[in-house]
């Protein structure tokens, strides 16, 4: 009884920080190189984040067990397929340890409506502890150049045309 009101009180102080916090946006003066760490998709094959140079690369880190990840997913799977064919690339970067199999993965996008957003797995985490990423969800702008230009921290509204344009004018800039 007593894990239960722990567990209810965890969601819902992360439900309310969520819904009271304005994305955290910061843009880097210098950009970085992206780490070049193994990532895996849900078939096991291995990718690295230089595999997507040319694009303007969003790599979302985020849990299943989070409530905001799982709340903008929709947005973020439309925010997807909108930008799609304009250089820009959206994946998803979550932990190994979230997911027992492929069919759990896609049933949980399905879900949430992230059909159509590719998804990654970074085993022991090796990927979020080299960006220093310990809390989701946390976006990594990367250029077509394959150089961190900033971050995302917490849930936004993909679907507003604001954050859109933005997204192009970093690209533009970048």
């Amino acid at each position: 009884m007593m894990m239960k009101k722990i567990v209810f009180l965890f969601f819902m102080v992360c439900w309310a920080v969520a819904a009271s916090a304005r994305a955290n946006v910061n843009i880097f003066a210098y950009s970085r190189e992206a780490p070049d760490t193994k990532i895996y998709d849900s078939y096991g094959k291995a990718a690295r984040l230089s595999d997507f140079k040319g694009n303007f690369l969003i790599a979302v880190f985020w849990s299943k067990t989070c409530v905001p990840c799982l709340r903008e997913m929709k947005e973020l799977n439309s925010f997807a397929n909108k930008t799609k064919d304009n250089g820009v690339k959206v994946i998803l970067v979550s932990s190994a340890k979230d997911w027992a199999s492929r069919e759990e993965q896609v049933a949980l996008l399905h879900k949430y409506g992230g059909d159509d957003l590719d998804f990654y797995i970074d085993k022991g985490s090796a990927l979020a502890n080299e960006f220093g990423i310990f809390t989701s969800p946390h976006a990594v702008l990367i250029n077509g150049e394959n150089m961190e230009i900033g971050r995302i921290r917490g849930a936004i509204d993909w679907d507003d045309s604001d954050v859109e344009e933005y997204i192009y004018k970093l690209k533009a800039q970048n």
